[in-house]
């Protein structure tokens, strides 16, 4: 087991980082792996590469992580974002009816520190939103993949990914196109 921890660590590690955006989750996630696959070494019937049996347990700890997030999130994460633009009727606020964004947008993708900032403000919404928004939009999966990984019923699944939009627009709004 000593000499897969030195060998499988590293691309362990890289996965679960591009999978959750938070390095100390990935090694968490990553120790995980490892002790599972400690307890469960006689289940390692060597019919595919340590690697890859490593990663599908690795793959398993992180979609199980994931679903108890939402589970935790059972009071409707992102309310508060909810009533910020919209009134009681559903409609929009006439405040925060969205605006177009000033300058340049073909290439904000390109730009360093817009990247930075959209890192930064996916990193502080809560894991539920994080999960479903790098799933759809970083790793371009489908909605019902992702239900499906998440464990999570479609309608629950938009609701995430609409408020985490909410979210996002919010924080980018405060930190980046203010300053633009």
């Amino acid at each position: 087991m000593t000499e897969w921890v030195r060998e499988y660590t590293d691309v362990l590690y890289a996965w679960a980082l591009r999978k959750t955006g938070d390095r100390h989750l990935a090694e968490d996630l990553v120790q995980d792996t490892f002790l599972a696959a400690a307890e469960g070494i006689q289940n390692f019937e060597g019919k595919s590469s340590p690697g890859t049996w490593l990663l599908a347990i690795l793959k398993y700890k992180i979609a199980n992580h994931y679903r108890r997030a939402i589970n935790r999130n059972t009071a409707h994460p992102g309310d508060d974002i909810m009533q910020t633009f919209f009134a009681a009727n559903g409609h929009w606020k006439n405040s925060a009816r969205p605006a177009g964004w000033q300058g340049p947008q073909e290439k904000l993708l390109e730009d360093a520190e817009f990247n930075d900032i959209l890192s930064r403000c996916i990193r502080h919404l809560p894991e539920s939103m994080q999960a479903c928004i790098r799933l759809k939009f970083l790793e371009e999966k489908k909605g019902a993949e992702i239900c499906q990984e998440l464990g999570v019923s479609q309608t629950n699944y938009w609701q995430l990914v609409h408020r985490a939009k909410l979210q996002l627009r919010k924080c980018l709004e405060d930190n980046w196109f203010i300053k633009q």
